[in-house]
C-alpha cells in the first residue's frame, strides 16, 4: 500500500455537509450526559460485519429521500414499511439516513426501524464528534458509517475507539490506497468503497474494483454508489465484495422488496489474504 499522503480538510459538497454536521454536533454537545446515560441502557443490534459473511454477496438496502446528486428520490418514503419490505426482499442488514438537509433522513427513522426491523442498522451521517457516536449508540444503531475523507488521521483513529468502546461497529469508507491504510489502522469492522467522490459528486464505477482486492480477507468488503442492476453487483462480486450498498435505485422502486430480490443472489468470491 501507499504511505499515508497529507490530509487536507475536505472540500466542495462533502466538505459543506461536514461543516453543516459539526455545527449539529456542537448543538447536540449539551445532552451528552443524557445520550450517555441512554446508550448505557440501549441494547445494541444485530452485528453488521457478521451479517455480510454470505454465501452470496449480502445487499445493505439504505432509506433514502433524497440526496445532492440527485434531489429528490422517495420524499414521502416511509422508514418502517421501506425497512419490512427490503427484509421481506432478502437485505441482509439496512442503512439509515440520519442527515436531515441533503438526505431528508432523522434520528426517528433509526429508532423505528430498529424497534419494527430484527436486522443490523448501520446509522449513517456525517459523523466527525465522539458524541454523535453517543448519539447512535442510545439510538440502537449496530453500526456507524466513518468516512475517512471527513476525518484527519489521528481523528479517525479517535472516532473508531470511541464507537467501539461504546459496543458500536465501524464501517469505514475509502477512496484510495492511503484512506484504505488509515482504515485498517483503524481496526474497521468493515470497509466500504464508495465509487463516488462526494466531494465533486462524480462516480467512478472502478475504484471499487481497484480497492476491494486490497482489503484484509478478515475484513468485510462493502461497494457503494452506483449499484442499480444485478450487473453491478456481480461486477462488485468479481472484485472480492462480500456485500453492496444500495440506495437511491432501490428507496425509488415501486416495489423495494422485488427491487431488492434482484440484487441478493450473485455468488460471493471470497478474496485471498
Amino acid at each position: 500500500m501507499q504511505a499515508y499522503s497529507v490530509w487536507t480538510p475536505p472540500s466542495g459538497t462533502l466538505g459543506r455537509i461536514v461543516g453543516e454536521a459539526r455545527e449539529r454536533a456542537r448543538e447536540l454537545a449539551p445532552q451528552a450526559s443524557a445520550l450517555a446515560r441512554r446508550a448505557e441502557s440501549a441494547a445494541r443490534g444485530p452485528s453488521l460485519a457478521a451479517a455480510l459473511r454470505r454465501p452470496h454477496v449480502a445487499v445493505i438496502a439504505e432509506i433514502k429521500r433524497r440526496s445532492p446528486s440527485k434531489g429528490a428520490i422517495a420524499p414521502g418514503l416511509s422508514a418502517v414499511a421501506q425497512a419490512e419490505a427490503y427484509r421481506a426482499g432478502g437485505a441482509a442488514a439496512l442503512s439509515i439516513l440520519t442527515e436531515p438537509l441533503h438526505f431528508g433522513g432523522s434520528p426517528d427513522d433509526l429508532v423505528a426501524v430498529r424497534g419494527a426491523v430484527p436486522l443490523p442498522v448501520l446509522r449513517k451521517d456525517f459523523l466527525i464528534e465522539p458524541v454523535q457516536l453517543v448519539e447512535a449508540a442510545a439510538l440502537g444503531a449496530s453500526a456507524v458509517l466513518l468516512i475517512a475523507r471527513a476525518l484527519d488521521p489521528a481523528a479517525l483513529r479517535t472516532m473508531a475507539d470511541a464507537a467501539r468502546d461504546l459496543g458500536l461497529e465501524t464501517l469505514i469508507e475509502v477512496r484510495s490506497e492511503a484512506e484504505l491504510e488509515r482504515a485498517i489502522a483503524a481496526r474497521a469492522d468493515a470497509i466500504g468503497v464508495n465509487n463516488r467522490n462526494l466531494e465533486t459528486l462524480e462516480i467512478d464505477a472502478d475504484t471499487a474494483v481497484r480497492l476491494i482486492p486490497r482489503i484484509p480477507a478478515a475484513i468485510p468488503a462493502v461497494a457503494e454508489s452506483g449499484v442499480r442492476e444485478v450487473g453491478d453487483v456481480e461486477r462488485a462480486a468479481l472484485a472480492g465484495a462480500d456485500a453492496v450498498l444500495v440506495g437511491s435505485s432501490i428507496s425509488a422502486a415501486a416495489d423495494g422488496e422485488r427491487a431488492v430480490r434482484a440484487l441478493v443472489m450473485v455468488g460471493r468470491r471470497p478474496r485471498v489474504g
